[in-house]
């Protein structure tokens, strides 16, 4: 596998703007749906959390983040509001040795957009925001006031076209930031969004094919550089 650092061809200057797009560990619900998909439906897998696997893979992405001199490079992590999410946020972007009542270097948020698919499977359902804080209290929650998860129904999925609509909102929320180099830390399908959005609404380099949108792996990298001139110029896969 290449690592981090070999991913970037590109130079970086101030007209860079670098997305560096992570899927969670493995969860609970990977393992359970993979045996059985109706499993997505059990109370038992509420808002599910990372398995011991997830938690190596996370620490493994930890590694090859601070050995690649990315760590130190990163402004700003946006993370889903779901465990999992947080988990691997928290594992690999919080500062070893670092205050857990203080605020992260580099800055984690949760931000409501960058969740997984919304309704009927309990796994994809937020804790209730004072636990959210209790447990990640590094986590910066100021894009989030509502204690309940309002967002969540039980009798009705998420459309993909909505989460593409909500996926073109958490773009241009990324594309207004003043950071330069950003992690997104949220889910498979989420993820895939953002890149076939991109795909979609730019000027690309030719070798640069919706191939490159194919699913992501569990924590599994991978790094998108745009030009805030022109759009994205290109894009590198671990």
């Amino acid at each position: 596998m290449e690592s981090i650092e070999g991913q970037f061809p590109y130079p970086r200057h101030q007209h860079c703007k670098i997305l560096h797009l992570v899927r969670h560990g493995q969860a609970l619900h990977n393992v359970e749906g993979d045996k059985n998909p109706e499993a997505l439906l059990s109370p038992n897998l509420f808002d599910a959390q990372l398995t011991p696997l997830g938690l190596k893979q996370v620490a493994k992405l930890r590694n090859e983040v601070h050995a690649s001199g990315l760590f130190n490079r990163i402004e700003l992590v946006v993370t889903s509001p779901l465990s999992r999410a947080m988990e691997t946020a928290s594992g690999c972007f919080v500062r070893e040795g670092e205050n857990a009542v203080s605020s992260s270097t580099p800055k984690i948020m949760a931000v409501e957009l960058c969740r997984d698919r919304l309704g009927v499977r309990p796994c994809d359902m937020r804790r209730k925001m004072s636990d959210c804080r209790s447990r990640f209290p590094w986590i910066d929650f100021s894009m989030m006031d509502v204690e309940d998860d309002n967002l969540w129904n039980p009798e009705l999925r998420e459309s993909e076209e909505e989460l593409a609509k909500r996926v073109i909102k958490l773009l241009n929320w990324v594309w207004k930031r003043p950071e330069k180099e950003i992690v997104v830390v949220s889910h498979g399908l989420v993820l895939q969004h953002i890149l076939i959005n991109l795909l979609a609404n730019s000027d690309f380099n030719p070798t640069l094919t919706p191939a490159l949108c194919k699913r992501f792996d569990n924590c599994e990298l991978r790094s998108v550089v745009l030009d805030t001139r022109k759009g994205t110029v290109g894009m590198a896969l671990q």
